[in-house]
């Protein structure tokens, strides 16, 4: 089992919970059971359910009728898995802009807490 971590920011904000509290029910489950095979699988999770993106940023996907999440992640030492960011997807690729916050929240998480 691995550790699932909900990256804080320094104001105390948390992206995920944020995104995890806008989501209708259904696609709430479905989000929360990903999250569940993160934790159950750690990086042997691959698609459809997680996918690499780059610079050790990972995105967990989910799925419910025509809506999807997506929320990026990286692992840690210890069998730990921080989850930085997610976004309801509404492209085919995932944002640049997202994929660049999780880097940030990865180098402040790191930067705070080191590599543990």
């Amino acid at each position: 089992m691995y550790e699932i971590i909900l990256y804080d920011t320094e104001d105390e904000r948390c992206p995920v919970q944020e995104l995890l509290d806008s989501l209708e029910p259904k696609l709430l489950a479905k989000t929360l059971r990903t999250i569940d095979l993160l934790e159950m699988n750690g990086p042997l999770l691959r698609e459809p359910y997680s996918k690499p993106l780059e610079n050790g940023i990972f995105e967990l996907r989910a799925k419910q009728k025509s809506d999807i999440t997506r929320v990026l992640y990286f692992f840690i030492v210890d069998k730990k898995a921080v989850l930085t960011n997610g976004f309801i997807k509404k492209s085919q690729k995932t944002p640049k802009a997202e994929k660049e916050l999780a880097k940030k929240y990865k180098t402040d998480y790191e930067r705070r807490y080191g590599n543990e």
